[in-house]
C-alpha cells in the first residue's frame, strides 16, 4: 500500500541538494531525508529548507540533523577526528547555540542573547539511553558500521577514510596557507595525546554551537567554546531548531582551526 505525505513523522537532515526528498523506514518509523543546497552553507538556508518540508510533510513530529562539524578538544573531552557529537541540553540551553547572535556593548564586549529550542522528550529519552549504553559498553555502533561498510577501493571512497595523522597543533600555533597541508608543519608544536586502544569512534554527548561563519581561528573556538562549554562548531542547527524539534548529529572532520584542510 502506497504511503501519502501524512504517513512521514522522522526528518532526516544532510548537507547537499535542496528540496530532492528520499523516502524510506528505520524501524517503525517513516522517513523522510533531504539534504540542504550543495555548496550553500549557513543557518538561512536550513530553515529555507525545513521550512519548505514541513509544508509538504505535515505530519512531521521531530528531526534529525545529521553532517559534519568541527570538533573542540579539551581537557573535559577528548575529542579527535571521526568522533560523534551528539547534541544535548545542558543548564539553560536546549542543546544547540547560536553563538553569534546577539548584540556588542558599548565596552567592545558581545552579548549572547536567545535561545533556542529543545528536543522533545521522546528524542531526550533516546539519547539517555544511548549515553548509558555507551557508558556500560553495550554500544552497538561498530556492529552497526560493519553491516553498512563496503570496500574502499576507489579513489571516491578513499576521500571519506580516517585520515591518517590526526594532528592537532598548539592553538597558538597558525598554519602557512601557503601550504596545503601540514606536512612541514611544526610537529614540536603538536599536542601530545594519549594512543587510543579502541578503534571503536568515541561519542560525546553536550552542547553543539551553531553559526553562519566558518570557525578557522582556534583562539577564537577556544574562547567561544569555554564560555559557553560547547564540544563542536557546526553552520546549520541553529536554522531549524524553532522550526522542527531536532537532535543534531555531528561526525567530527577537523578542528576549528587554521590546519583544517576540505
Amino acid at each position: 500500500m502506497p504511503f501519502s505525505h501524512d504517513d512521514y513523522t522522522v526528518a532526516w537532515f544532510t548537507p547537499r541538494c535542496h528540496n530532492v526528498y528520499t523516502l524510506g523506514n528505520i524501524g517503525s518509523h517513516n522517513v523522510v531525508m533531504v539534504c540542504l543546497p550543495s555548496g550553500v552553507y549557513g543557518t538561512i538556508s536550513a530553515a529555507t529548507v525545513v521550512s519548505h518540508l514541513k509544508s509538504t510533510f505535515l505530519s512531521l513530529r521531530f528531526g534529525l540533523m545529521v553532517g559534519i562539524g568541527g570538533g573542540v578538544p579539551s581537557g573535559s573531552a577528548d575529542i579527535r577526528l571521526g568522533d560523534i557529537v551528539v547534541s544535548k541540553p545542558a543548564g539553560t540551553s536546549g542543546g544547540v547555540i547560536q553563538y553569534d547572535y546577539g548584540k556588542t556593548l558599548r565596552d567592545g564586549r558581545f552579548q549572547h542573547t536567545g535561545m533556542l529550542n529543545k528536543p522533545p522528550l521522546v528524542l531526550l529519552k533516546a539519547v539517555a539511553h544511548l549515553e548509558s549504553d555507551h557508558m556500560a559498553g553495550k554500544s552497538q555502533l561498530i556492529r552497526i558500521l560493519a553491516n553498512i561498510q563496503v570496500p574502499t577501493t576507489t579513489a571516491l571512497d578513499q576521500q571519506f577514510l580516517r585520515p591518517t595523522n590526526d594532528w592537532l597543533f598548539r592553538s597558538e600555533y597558525s598554519h602557512d596557507e601557503s601550504k596545503f597541508n601540514c606536512c612541514t608543519c611544526d610537529q614540536n608544536q603538536l599536542v601530545i595525546r594519549l594512543e587510543r586502544t579502541a578503534e571503536e569512534p568515541y561519542t560525546h554527548y553536550g552542547l553543539i554551537a551553531s553559526g553562519d561563519q566558518v570557525m578557522k581561528d582556534a583562539r577564537t573556538r577556544d574562547s567561544i567554546a569555554q564560555g559557553f562549554n560547547v564540544l563542536c562548531f557546526e553552520m546549520e542547527a541553529a536554522g531549524l531548531m524553532d522550526e522542527l524539534p531536532s537532535i543534531v548529529i555531528r561526525g567530527i572532520c577537523d578542528y576549528c582551526d587554521s590546519h583544517k584542510n576540505e
